[in-house]
């Protein structure tokens, strides 16, 4: 299996940096599962699988591009529910979406034959 350059990030890691700055723009953070709910809802697939949309988090959080938190412990109890990790987009995840976002409209330059 091929390497991935560094500092190439993954389609899935775009559309986790693109959709969690929105949830977080409305929110201040957003976890796991309503990310892969907002992504779901996009472009109408099924939810991610637990191991996909985890490994990415924790390898963008190890990169800088988001960072990790517990959520207090009384959220949680009071909601009956386990404590959630909460996230948010770092200024270099926001740098590297943007950075992305110009590529993908930059005209790429005009390739021509070459001549032997």
């Amino acid at each position: 299996m091929p390497r991935r350059r560094p500092g190439v990030l993954l389609p899935l890691e775009l559309s986790i940096l693109d959709a969690g700055a929105t949830l977080q723009a409305a929110e201040g953070s957003f976890f796991g599962f309503a990310l892969a709910q907002a992504l779901a809802g996009r472009d109408g697939s099924a939810l991610l699988a637990h191991g996909t949309l985890y490994k990415a988090l924790n390898r963008m959080a190890v990169a800088g591009l988001l960072e990790a938190e517990w959520e207090a412990p009384e959220p949680a109890e009071a909601a009956g529910r386990p404590r959630r990790r909460l996230y948010r987009v770092t200024g270099a995840g926001e740098a590297a979406l943007r950075a992305a976002e110009r590529a993908a409209t930059t005209p790429s330059s005009v390739t021509r034959p070459v001549i032997a």
